[in-house]
């Protein structure tokens, strides 16, 4: 079968879609599919070769208290006409569908059946540059996608609001091989101190403020604890350190970016990982990541996590914004090695659940399904006639 995976984000940036489709390509070429990428991208993106197709130039744009690096090109059509007749695709399956400007002109041109994956969980599908005017081109567009995905109940709830119609739940997945125990840690940090471990980009709704207050109060019980924060943003980075400067706070290690190679080392480093989110996160990929490798959990109780987290089985669920009971979360487990250690047990056994050879199976059982129903109606309208 012949797949576009088409993302609206800048591919050359990290990101839970990017990472997403990257990997659902990489498992469906294992699988003997001929797959091709389409999206916008800063920078070359050379690990794909002639499998990504670039089109459109990214830009940064502040939205849902993040950073959306999107093409806002109107002069996209005579491209995407050439690529979708040159390629021929079987399916086409569009990640946000409605998100301008890619994916919303995929849809709109592509006479080929197409699948759609809604990732997010706040704001509106796409289309929110003119809201009221781009509720129009959601209903005219809704009839063009044949089947519906979304990665959680979180993101159907949202979604539904403004895009009817059956869904099938098919969650992110998890790179098993990638994210595995036998990775080495940085042995730098191996030194006798608790290592928490913080990953995501730096931006005010992933709750690093409020770990970083959680963990000056931690400071005073257990001094032999560090925290690492692997992600990028610098204009955030700059702020957090003048706070931690403002409050002297030490052995809080900014990492940034690092490379998906390096992730499974930084997990194996962490005795805790905490992803500390206050809210607009459809699924937490991180807590898979985490859990795959063996670690226990301490994450805010937001719809996105409650989903893959089960509170006192993988990890402690906090509320939001609460930097007070995420360092008593923290304590419990820096106080108990052997609740560490069954925690990590149990993420461990349910990442397995994740693994992307059993996501991929999910989604190409819906391409088929979408496939079957098309071939049906092409049947239907011959023999009408």
């Amino acid at each position: 079968m012949k797949i576009a995976l088409v993302s609206p984000y800048d591919f050359a940036y990290p990101g839970g879609v990017v990472n997403h489709v990257t990997a659902l390509e990489r498992q469906l070429t294992k699988m003997g599919h001929d797959v091709r990428v389409i999206a916008p991208a800063s920078k070359s993106v050379p690990d794909f070769g002639d499998r990504f197709i670039p089109i459109g130039k990214p830009r940064p744009l502040p939205v849902s208290g993040s950073i959306a690096r999107i093409s806002l090109s109107l002069r996209l059509a005579s491209k995407i006409k050439e690529v979708l007749e040159r390629e021929k695709f079987d399916i086409v399956h569009l990640h946000e569908p409605f998100q301008p400007m890619l994916c919303s002109a995929v849809l709109r041109f592509t006479k080929t059946p197409t699948v759609g994956t809604f990732h997010a969980c706040a704001g509106r599908p796409g289309y929110w540059l003119g809201w009221p005017v781009s509720a129009i081109f959601i209903k005219r567009r809704t009839p063009k996608l044949k089947g519906k995905i979304c990665v959680s109940i979180a993101a159907k709830r949202y979604v539904k609001k403004w895009v009817h119609g059956e869904y099938d739940i098919i969650p992110n997945g998890i790179d098993l091989d990638l994210f595995n125990p036998s990775a080495e840690p940085f042995i730098e940090y191996k030194d006798g101190k608790i290592n928490i471990l913080f990953v995501g980009r730096l931006e005010n709704r992933k709750g690093l403020l409020d770990l970083l207050r959680a963990f000056n109060r931690i400071k005073k019980d257990v001094p032999e604890s560090r925290l690492i924060v692997v992600g990028p943003g610098k204009i955030m980075r700059r702020r957090y350190e003048i706070w931690l400067k403002r409050h002297h706070l030490e052995d809080v290690v900014f990492v940034g970016y690092a490379p998906q190679e390096d992730l499974p080392r930084y997990y194996q480093t962490a005795d805790i990982f905490c992803a500390p989110a206050t809210g607009r996160e459809s699924f937490g990929i991180v807590l898979l990541e985490a859990m795959a490798m063996g670690k226990p959990i301490v994450a805010t109780s937001i719809e996105g996590y409650r989903c893959v987290v089960t509170n006192g089985v993988e990890g402690i669920l906090v509320p939001p914004k609460n930097n007070k009971q995420l360092a008593l979360a923290l304590l419990r487990l820096i106080d108990n090695p052997s609740m560490r250690r069954k925690m990590g047990e149990n993420g461990r056994f349910k990442a397995h659940q994740y693994s992307w050879k059993r996501v991929a199976r999910r989604v190409l059982d819906c391409y088929m399904k979408v496939l079957g129903e098309q071939k049906s109606r092409v049947l239907q309208t011959v023999s009408s006639r």
